[in-house]
C-alpha cells in the first residue's frame, strides 16, 4: 500500500521522526486557514502517489494568504501524470542548509532490508546511483540482529555527511529502520532529509509503502489507504478478497495459484496476446468466488476474451465450472471464454460445461492450445461492443 506523503508522515510521527508541523487541505478555504496557522512563507504540496510534482506545478511557495488562495485554486483538481490532486499538504517553508537522501527498502534479491544514505538529496535515487555512485552508501541489515548504532554512524561517514551531523543523521537512520520494522513497511524514504542552519536533522518529505499482506497486524493502518487513487477493478477485487492486478492488455486471465497465473501470462504473451490482468483465485476457490472473479475481469471494458487456466488440486474443477455457469446466468457476457481445466474432477467439470451449452465457451486441453485460441478470439472480436 503506497501512502500519500502526509499519511506517510503520520506513520513516521508515531516513531518520533523529527518533522515540521503542517496540515492537509481539501478545499481552498482549508488551505488558507492552515497557512494562517503555520505562518509564512508557506509551502503547498500536491498529494499524489507519483513523482515529478514540482515540475508539474504541484509544489508552490506562498508569501501571503492571497498567494495561498491562488496556488491552492490552481493545484486542487490539477492532473499530474494521470493523478488528480484532491488534497494539499501545507507547512511553513523550512530553513535548509543541506539536503540528504535516506531510505530503508526491502531488497528482495538479498532477502534483507537495505538502508541507503546519500548527500545528494532532492534528486531521484536512480540518478544519484548513475551519476554519483560514490555519494550513495548502502548497507544490508541482518533482520535477526537489527540495525546497530555503529552501523548507522558508519553509513553516515561513508556517505560523506558533515562530521558534526554524523550522530544525528545516524540516529535518524535508526529511527527510520525502527519504523520500517514496526509498521511492516517495504519502503520508508525521506527525500530530502534536511539539515537546518541550527544543524538539526528534519524529515522534509516522506514516502512510505506498507506491506498489504501484514495489514492484519496493523488494523489502524487500514484507514490510510486512499480509495480515490485505487483502480476501480483492483478496488472491486480487494472487496471480494481476490488477488488482482490490472494490466494493459485485452485478454482476461483467471488461474488458481500465483505460479500458474504467471505462467499463463507468459504463454499468452508468447502466443502474441496481451494480458489484461493477473487474477489468482487461490486454492480451494468455490463457485461464488469464481463468479466474483469473472465479474471483476469483465468490469474492465478493454477485455475482449477471457482465459481460464485451472489445475485442480485443492481447487476442484467442477467448482470452477459451476462458477462459470453462475457468472453466465448473472452477467450474460458477450466476450468468448476459453476454458482449460485439468486435475481434480476435470471430467465432471467438462461435462457440466457441455450440458450447460453456454455460448462462446471454448474448451481446450493444453495451456499452449488455450493461449493460442484466446489470442485468436480476442483478435476476432476487435471492435465488438463491451460486455
Amino acid at each position: 500500500m503506497d501512502l500519500l506523503e502526509y499519511k506517510g508522515k503520520q506513520v513516521l510521527a508515531r516513531h518520533d521522526v523529527p518533522q515540521d508541523p503542517g496540515g492537509v487541505a481539501t478545499t481552498v478555504d482549508d488551505a488558507v486557514e492552515i497557512a494562517r496557522g503555520v505562518g509564512f512563507p508557506t509551502i503547498l504540496k500536491a498529494q499524489v502517489k507519483i513523482g515529478g510534482r514540482g515540475k508539474a506545478g504541484g509544489i508552490k511557495v506562498a508569501n501571503s494568504l492571497d498567494e495561498v488562495r491562488e496556488h491552492a485554486t490552481n493545484i486542487l483538481g490539477m492532473d499530474i501524470r494521470g493523478h488528480t490532486v484532491r488534497e494539499l499538504w501545507l507547512q511553513r517553508a523550512s530553513e535548509i542548509e543541506l539536503e540528504y537522501y535516506a531510505a530503508v527498502v526491502f531488497d528482495r534479491s538479498a532477502k534483507a532490508p537495505l538502508v541507503m544514505l546519500s548527500t545528494q538529496g532532492g534528486m531521484e535515487i536512480e540518478q544519484v546511483a548513475a551519476e554519483h555512485p560514490e555519494a550513495l552508501a548502502t548497507l544490508h541489515v541482518d533482520p535477526l540482529v537489527g540495525f546497530q548504532p555503529f552501523q548507522a554512524r558508519r553509513l553516515a561517514y561513508e556517505a560523506g555527511v558533515d562530521e558534526d551531523v554524523i550522530r544525528p543523521v545516524g540516529a535518524m537512520l535508526a529511527t527510520l529502520y525502527a519504523a520500517f520494522v514496526a509498521e511492516d513497511a517495504t519502503l520508508v524514504e525521506i527525500n530530502p532529509l534536511v539539515v537546518t542552519p541550527k544543524r538539526e536533522v528534519v524529515a522534509l518529505d516522506a514516502k512510505v509503502t506498507l506491506d498489504d499482506n501484514a495489514m492484519f497486524r496493523h488494523p489502524d493502518n487500514a484507514g490510510l489507504d486512499d480509495s480515490s487513487e485505487a483502480d476501480p477493478q483492483e478496488a472491486m477485487a480487494r472487496q471480494r478478497g481476490l488477488t488482482y492486478v490490472k494490466l494493459d492488455g485485452d485478454i482476461g486471465i483467471f488461474g488458481n495459484g500465483a505460479g500458474l497465473v504467471m505462467s499463463t501470462l507468459d504463454v499468452v504473451a508468447h502466443a502474441g496476446g496481451a494480458p489484461a490482468n493477473f487474477l489468482d483465485a487461490g486454492g480451494g476457490a468455490k463457485a461464488e468466488a469464481i463468479a466474483a472473479s469473472v465479474e471483476v475481469i469483465l468490469s474492465n471494458p478493454n477485455v475482449k476474451a477471457v482465459l481460464f487456466n485451472v489445475f485442480g488440486g485443492i481447487t476442484r474443477c467442477d467448482e470452477v465450472a459451476r462458477g462459470i455457469i453462475d457468472a453466465y446466468e448473472i452477467l450474460q457476457p458477450t466476450v468468448p471464454f476459453v476454458v482449460r481445466l485439468d486435475g481434480t474432477n476435470d471430467v465432471e467439470a467438462r461435462k457440466l460445461l457441455a450440458d450447460a451449452n453456454l455460448p462462446h465457451v471454448y474448451p481446450e486441453t493444453t495451456m499452449d492450445g488455450a493461449a493460442a485460441r484466446v489470442v485468436e478470439l480476442a483478435r476476432s472480436t476487435e471492435g465488438a461492443p463491451a460486455p
